[in-house]
């Protein structure tokens, strides 16, 4: 009876100490930081994509053809 007891508390102790552990809300606070990166880097292209298209044109349009 009480290897039993004894086994209960070590496999409580083991599930509290798992519970407990940091580890897992670092990863997802990785994971968050990761997400908006991304987001900002899609937002900035999209914003920034037609804008740096016409400059790149204009600026094509004035130099002159080699011929």
């Amino acid at each position: 009876m009480t290897s039993l007891v004894v086994s209960m508390m070590a496999f409580v102790a083991g599930v509290k100490d798992r519970l407990s552990s940091e580890k897992g809300a670092t990863a997802v606070e990785y994971g968050l930081m990761v997400a908006l990166i991304a987001v900002a880097i899609i937002a900035g292209v999209s914003l920034l994509g037609t804008n740096l298209q016409t400059l790149f044109n204009d600026v094509a349009g004035k130099i002159p053809a080699v011929p």
